[in-house]
């Protein structure tokens, strides 16, 4: 059976969360960080992105660049308070996640397009979460990790791409290998020496021997997006038996026919897992 892997990425989280406590934020350009000298830019709006800053810049050099730049020192509790929030909309929807870091999420969906259609299914989730948290948020779907988190940053802002089986090389090749995760630096100037300055000139080298030395996680990760390669999404712990609960409550509430599809749909996903079968339902 295909994987199905959702990628799902909250965009500029800090800025995002310093605009939904103070709205004159909005549209602004926004540096979040250290103040001083010394201080590095923990995160950056996009509006200050078009004049060169990026993340992890020196906050000196960064506000050389975009002199008009709001600063703000930041709030490591309210950023927790929101993750927690984005956290809590999606575990509840969804049987398996993995969360990454404060703002990034794996959700494995494989099985759910028989019954759910997992595009439509992730779109719904996203909806959620702008709904419930106000925070813009981005997804990538596919059959691996490595194409829908490449497949979530082609989306941002605030968008969704649904990579389909088939397309992973069409999509991927007109990329810069930078964009491809686990390729720093080091192995972006190795591959560009090569002549590798777009995925598609890189899928020659993927099975070169005098290659793979220099680039090992570089072309490990191109190796597993172009071939359709994935690493499982570490959620929940997985049980001897395969089963799930409803109260009376929850059975003869308003809210039943919700509540049994959920359950259906964590019982589905233990079981296509670990490929069984039941003999009663």
């Amino acid at each position: 059976m295909d994987r199905s892997i959702l990628h799902m990425d909250l965009d500029t989280f800090f800025v995002s969360v310093e605009r939904l406590m103070d709205s004159r934020l909005n549209g602004k350009p926004i540096l979040i960080g250290g103040t001083g000298d010394r201080g590095v830019v923990a995160a950056c709006s996009y509006e200050t992105r078009k004049f060169g800053v990026h993340s992890a810049m020196p906050m000196r050099m960064a506000r050389s660049l975009c002199p008009e730049a709001i600063i703000i020192r930041g709030n490591s509790a309210n950023y927790s308070k929101f993750s927690n929030l984005v956290t809590d909309v999606i575990k509840e929807d969804v049987p398996v996640y993995e969360k990454t870091s404060v703002d990034e999420f794996y959700v494995d969906l494989t099985g759910m397009d028989r019954f759910f259609g997992n595009f439509k299914f992730a779109s719904e989730l996203r909806d959620r979460v702008i709904k419930e948290t106000g925070l813009p948020i981005s997804f990538g779907l596919s059959l691996n990790k490595t194409v829908s988190k490449v497949a979530t940053g082609e989306a941002k802002p605030n968008n969704k791409i649904f990579v389909q089986k088939g397309l992973e090389r069409p999509f991927l090749a007109p990329l810069s290998v930078r964009k491809i995760p686990m390729v720093g630096e080091k192995t972006y100037q190795t591959l560009r020496n090569l002549g590798c300055l777009f995925v598609e000139h890189s899928f020659d080298y993927l099975d070169c021997p005098n290659i793979l030395p220099l680039t090992i996680t570089g072309s490990i990760a191109l190796e597993r997006a172009s071939k359709n390669l994935s690493t499982i999404v570490v959620g929940n712990p997985w049980y001897k038996q395969a089963g799930c609960f409803l109260s009376l409550e929850e059975f003869m509430g308003e809210d039943a026919e919700y509540a049994l599809k959920k359950e259906y749909q964590t019982l589905l996903h233990d079981f296509l897992q670990r490929e069984i079968r039941g003999k009663v339902i």
